[in-house]
């Protein structure tokens, strides 16, 4: 890999020639280079920040790690493959299910779930990513996917119903900005909806009484809080699921960047999910957020036509400058819970659909009994929160729900093919 990037000059560095696009290894003028990478900072914020919000991670941290995790993505993915790694929402559902371990053991599992991105894209840059599609099929990816997005359902109306009306305004921003905007303000529909809620809340008097007083003592310069990870295997157990999502959304991104570019990167995925892998890791030995690609950026490229990978590496140099500003972290600490509830209604939706679209766009076929039943029970397993403990190990619905399904769907498939009626018919229906 390349460890001094290099770009040379689309055209003039002004103006993007008709029909093309910036190509990852182009840029325009350093000047327009910076602005573009800003928009890159700002599609990422409404995610990235809320994470930490959400989960009571230290917000300079995650930023830190934010843009450490973008650097090392592109030097791994040899500076061909643009994206920009932020908080991954999938963690909000497995940190939440273990607050009560304590933030290093958050951390832990946060850890192990990295080093386990790792191993999948060492398998994936030597097998293909043919051995993801046969250990874990569609079927049973998107059922975990949507699980974990749903499992939270119960967080978001709480938080909405501890302030109504801010958190039906921040809902209803965010429903209209989605609908009504175009380009670049349609894809920051969440932050917008934040921000809108944010100042509701301010003038109908639902901010905290010492949010004035923590922003005021919070310092403008200093270093971010940093936690040392700690391993429970209740943690671990319950974080690990996000794998599956954090596999999707990689190799979601590799397919999206390669189709905009016209470009064949599949040699990229294995790459990707090892950068992502590393980033995670990273984060979690010291106190971040895992992390993981953002379609919000994929919109930003899509709307400026630029993919120059010298972007990202703007987007991650600010974001590192923001993290060592306290007084910033203060400020988004200062979101009231209404605002953060309107805003989850929508987000731990999208990463429910986000398992229903991994289905559909696979053809999922739940004519087959199978398919059928074993994502009904999964889902329910993790919308209930089913919960059981063996010996000092607490399963979760998460962990039971991902589980389960990955043990039992294919001897299930088996036994479907060789034993039930699937060995009546041409071919058993396996997708």
């Amino acid at each position: 890999m390349s460890f001094i990037p290099s770009w040379a000059v689309h055209a003039d560095g002004k103006t993007i020639l008709p029909g093309s696009v910036v190509a990852p290894e182009e840029r325009l003028s350093w000047s327009r280079t910076i602005g573009i990478g800003m928009q890159h900072v700002i599609a990422m914020f409404g995610a990235t920040l809320l994470v930490p919000t959400l989960t009571g991670f230290p917000v300079n941290t995650t930023l830190l790690f934010s843009g450490l995790g973008t650097i090392i993505f592109l030097l791994f993915t040899r500076n061909r493959l643009p994206s920009y790694l932020g908080s991954s929402f999938a963690f909000i559902a497995p940190l939440t299910a273990s607050q009560q371990h304590g933030i290093g053991a958050q951390l832990g599992g946060i850890l192990v779930t990295g080093l386990a991105l790792i191993g999948v894209g060492l398998l994936v840059t030597w097998a293909g990513k043919r051995v993801i599609d046969a250990v874990m099929p569609p079927a049973v990816t998107g059922a975990i996917v949507a699980l974990i997005g749903l499992n939270l359902a119960p967080t978001a109306v709480a938080n909405t119903q501890t302030q109504p009306a801010v958190g039906l305004v921040t809902l209803a921003t965010i429903l209209i900005a989605t609908a009504c905007l175009r380009g670049m303000a349609s894809r920051l529909s969440i932050l917008i909806g934040v921000v809108t809620g944010w100042v509701f809340a301010a003038l109908t008097g639902n901010f905290a009484d010492d949010a004035g007083a923590t922003i005021a003592a919070a310092p403008w310069i200093g270093l971010p809080t940093f936690h040392t990870p700690e391993f429970h295997l209740s943690a671990i157990l319950v974080t690990l699921p996000v794998l599956v999502v954090l596999i999707a959304e990689n190799v979601g991104h590799v397919k999206a960047v390669a189709e905009m570019t016209q470009r064949d990167l599949d040699d990229l995925a294995g790459p990707a999910l090892i950068g992502d892998g590393v980033a995670t890791t990273l984060a979690g030995a010291f106190g971040g957020s895992g992390t993981t690609t953002y379609a919000e950026n994929i919109g930003v490229m899509a709307a400026t036509r630029v993919y120059s990978t010298a972007a990202y590496w703007v987007a991650a140099v600010f974001a590192i400058m923001l993290a060592f500003i306290p007084k910033f972290g203060a400020l988004i600490f200062t979101i009231p819970a209404g605002v953060l509830g309107g805003a989850c209604l929508v987000l731990y939706g999208l990463i429910g659909m986000l398992g229903v679209r991994i289905w559909q766009d696979n053809h999922v076929d739940f004519n087959n009994p199978v398919n059928l039943t074993m994502a009904a029970v999964a889902l329910i397993v993790g919308i209930g929160n089913l919960t059981f403990e063996i010996g000092n190990v607490t399963l979760e619905g998460i962990a039971l729900g991902s589980i389960g399904i990955i043990v039992l769907y294919p001897l299930m498939q088996w036994a479907y093919a060789n034993l039930g009626e699937g060995r009546l018919l041409p071919q058993s229906r396996e997708r």
